[in-house]
């Protein structure tokens, strides 16, 4: 099985990627979607998640990954929230998120 791995850390390092860092955005990930599903109905769910994650500090990311395991909690949501009102996120979401919603 660890052979398996290898080259996928591998491929992270030599991308400068932090292993650590994508184990968390994907734990964020898993709390982040349904909130976007129950707080932005109708638009693109996984779009929507990509453009908050990426538009969230570290710290938030961290906050929220911990959740997974947890449960999601009124912060996370909170957090969420306030992410997708800042214009970088809301910049990101239009750029994304837009074509989907018009074409269907």
């Amino acid at each position: 099985m660890i052979y398996r791995l290898t080259p996928l850390l591998l491929l992270l390092v030599a991308c400068d990627v932090n292993p650590a860092d994508v184990v968390a955005r994907q734990a964020a990930k898993s709390v982040v979607r349904p909130i976007v599903q129950e707080k932005l109905p109708g638009v693109p769910p996984d779009l929507v998640t990509e453009c908050l994650i990426d538009n969230m500090s570290a710290g938030e990311i961290s906050t929220i990954a911990q959740e997974a395991a947890t449960g999601i909690s009124p912060r996370s949501t909170e957090i969420v929230v306030a992410t997708a009102q800042r214009p970088k996120a809301i910049e990101c979401i239009t750029r994304e998120g837009l074509p989907l919603i018009l074409n269907g």
